[in-house]
């Protein structure tokens, strides 16, 4: 369907039903796509965009704690009684408790060094008060410097150095935890395995540990085969029913370019798919920065490769009207034009619009739409956003 002229870009959550192991993601979004094509709001250079969640639940992409505490003792070389040492993890129940739990798991006899970034951790979860910190006047803090001092998160309001202590202990091994922004003071346990636990920044963790540590794995390198797996391993995983995690899609690649594949059959139109998971935007009000996935968009269509990119409009505007003094049937007719005109970057129609990749504005978007609640729309289809 073509929108009329005066409707810009529009995303709109599809509602489905339950999607359980074992269903095929595919055929399942082609029939929730049959009532838009039929009602003509389905057409060429739409992008069907779909959760990441539900992708994974029809791969059965779950694993247990066993299945973590038994790949890291294998792939680690650890025993009962070792000491493994976890760099950077970001404050979550959803995101790092359950893989806490199986790291601990693995060596239940042993000892698990967390070390915490402070004040925040890398997506902005607040761990500690600044003004504490400033306080202590320390670069590395430990239990006893915290002495009965307790921070909660501003929004959960979860103790998350507490509840890192507690899952530790109830798997029998003994927690070690420290703040410290340097990675390398986690080495000074002398521990057997160092696991780089962090997201975004963990190939700079890693190299910085790997200097001093044969032993040093990311958390994208553990469960990448088996029955269930991901290619992002135990990044963009999340807590499932009982000690059950639901890993990231895997195969995301395949997904997509098969259900475009099949759009086009079914439907007569060519269009752009993504796999989405996290919006990348920054909460102004919480300061946590939304993206605990590896990335955005877990796999897209060639066509989204290419950047988001475009012209000031309220700056041609103003330029038009102030210096120029042209009418604004004027104004319409040169914004037009300037549209279809291929400018360089650094020129000065396109200051204040800095390039971005497609896929992360439109999964971004699609995140919004769909809600971290889930509004039960786990397909969003954005129509005139693509040339």
């Amino acid at each position: 369907m073509k929108l009329p002229d005066y409707v810009g870009s529009l995303a709109y959550g599809l509602k489905m039903g339950v999607i359980l192991p074992g269903m095929d993601i595919v055929e399942e979004v082609l029939t929730a796509l049959a009532p838009c094509s039929r009602d003509g709001l389905l057409g060429d250079n739409d992008v069907i965009c779909i959760t990441e969640s539900v992708v994974a639940r029809a791969q059965n992409n779950y694993i247990t704690v066993d299945d973590i505490a038994r790949e890291i003792k294998e792939k680690m070389g650890l025993s009962r009684d070792s000491r493994l040492a976890v760099v950077f993890p970001i404050a979550s129940r959803n995101r790092f408790s359950m893989i806490l739990k199986g790291l601990a798991r693995a060596v239940p006899r042993g000892e698990v060094v967390i070390q915490l970034s402070y004040p925040a951790d890398e997506v902005g979860n607040r761990i500690i008060e600044p003004e504490f910190i400033e306080r202590l006047g320390k670069e590395t803090i430990t239990l006893n410097d915290l002495g009965d001092y307790t921070f909660k998160h501003p929004v959960t309001g979860v103790d998350y150095i507490n509840l890192y202590r507690q899952i530790v202990e109830e798997e029998g091994a003994r927690p070690v935890i420290i703040l410290s922004n340097n990675p390398l003071r986690a080495l000074d346990y002398k521990p057997q395995g160092v696991i780089a636990a962090d997201v975004h920044t963990r190939t700079a963790t890693k190299k910085a540990l790997s200097g001093h540590s044969e032993n040093c794995i990311t958390l994208d390198q553990v469960c990448t085969e088996g029955e269930a797996y991901s290619e992002w391993g135990l990044l963009g995983s999340n807590m499932s029913s009982g000690e059950r995690l639901k890993l990231a899609p895997r195969e995301g690649k395949t997904v997509v370019k098969t259900l475009q594949s099949r759009v086009r059959e079914k439907f007569g139109h060519q269009v752009q798919v993504m796999i989405y998971g996290d919006g990348a935007y920054l909460d102004p009000t919480s300061g946590i920065y939304e993206l605990a996935d590896p990335r955005a968009a877990f796999a897209a269509t060639e066509g989204l490769n290419c950047l988001r990119e475009g012209f000031k409009y309220k700056y041609l505007a103003d330029q038009c009207y102030h210096e120029e003094q042209k009418s604004a049937a004027e104004i319409e007719a040169i914004l037009s034009e300037r549209a279809g005109r291929k400018m360089d970057r650094d020129c000065v129609e396109r200051e204040g619009t800095t390039p971005r990749r497609m896929e992360d504005v439109l999964a971004s978007l699609a995140d919004l739409v769909s809600g971290s609640a889930d509004a039960g729309t786990p397909v969003v289809v954005i129509k005139n956003f693509l040339a």
